[in-house]
């Protein structure tokens, strides 16, 4: 298999290639360049250049940043290497970049690559067919997606990298679905499905996801409506019928301006004479079923012979299913 750069060093030279890279270059261009061995020594020799892999050198003095050490695991892995997992997600645009975090390359299975510190290495049979088709190579939005699905320590991380990566846009959920076909045996499959189900409905985090399954559905409440356009935003889940917002925020706000802009929120919710509940982490993950009862005692201002379900013998749910709402 050819280099993916070999067109970009015909057309402008090794010293545009090497802009191109921030700086970094291999062996493998410079002798394809028509360098000789003793003119690649020499700049190491004297200091100015540093070997960041064996083979891949930067050429310049000065930190390594993060866009540099994604040219240069790639340019080590050679020319049959892809980014892969977090490192694909982040260059596509589906995930926040993490500069702290290692490199993931994915390579054909038939090969091997030295591990190297900060660089992480898979191997897969089906290589070829995962690959975006743009330079420097990288896997499709999907098979990103999928990649991090598979070393995912639990579902609920595989569910968070989910809903972050539709939410960009840059990804379908049916996309996704499509390549889980060709995956029998990547981990969480089985229950992958109804969590991009949920997220084709409307849910765009891991805690929207964890309160339609803990709260909602588990107690049999009614669907609310995700993402409610209103006044120019969107609302978590709103019960049509019910007048009843529930806002999900997993972040803690220490800053005085988002604080404002919640309460400015519920006020405005207030104003259009809907109510609001306003759930974070703690209480979705480790309360549930108190969140089912204080959902259900508001429906039922609106119908007061709304029907739940307790979702085990001590669910504080199964108290409240015949005590109408005061």
């Amino acid at each position: 298999m050819d280099w993916w750069w070999r067109t970009r060093l015909e057309d402008g030279g090794i010293d545009a290639l090497i802009d191109d890279q921030v700086q970094i270059v291999s062996r493998v261009q410079l002798l394809a360049a028509g360098w000789s061995e003793p003119g690649i020594r020499r700049p190491l020799r004297n200091r100015r250049w540093r070997a960041v892999h064996p083979g891949v050198y930067v050429t310049h003095t000065g930190p390594i940043g993060y866009d540099e050490r994604l040219l240069a695991a790639l340019l080590y892995a050679g020319p049959a290497a892809a980014w892969s997992h977090y490192t694909a997600a982040e260059q596509l645009g589906l995930l926040k970049p993490n500069p702290s975090g290692p490199v993931f390359v994915t390579i054909p299975e038939h090969r091997k690559v030295r591990p190297r510190p900060g660089v992480v290495v898979h191997r897969d049979e089906h290589w070829a067919d995962r690959l975006a088709p743009v330079a420097p190579p990288r896997r499709t939005p999907a098979d990103a997606v999928l990649d991090i699905v598979g070393i995912s320590p639990s579902l609920d991380h595989a569910a968070a990298v989910i809903a972050e990566a539709c939410q960009s846009g840059r990804v379908a959920p049916a996309d996704i679905l499509s390549s889980l076909a060709d995956r029998p045996r990547l981990r969480h499959r089985g229950r992958l499905r109804p969590i991009i189900a949920d997220v084709v409905a409307g849910s765009h985090s891991l805690l929207e996801i964890r309160y339609l399954r803990d709260v909602e559905r588990r107690h049999g409440l009614p669907r609310g409506q995700r993402q409610r356009a209103v006044d120019h935003e969107f609302t978590d889940v709103f019960y049509a019928g019910f007048d009843l917002v529930v806002e999900l925020d997993g972040r803690l706000h220490l800053v005085p301006r988002q604080r404002w802009r919640d309460l400015d929120r519920d006020n405005r919710a207030t104003l259009r004479a809907e109510a609001t509940l306003r759930y974070g982490w703690f209480d979705v993950t480790n309360r549930p079923c108190d969140a089912a009862v204080q959902v259900l005692r508001v429906l039922r201002r609106t119908n007061p012979s709304l029907a739940a379900t307790p979702c085990s013998p001590s669910c504080p749910v199964a108290a409240f299913r015949n005590i109408s709402a005061v």
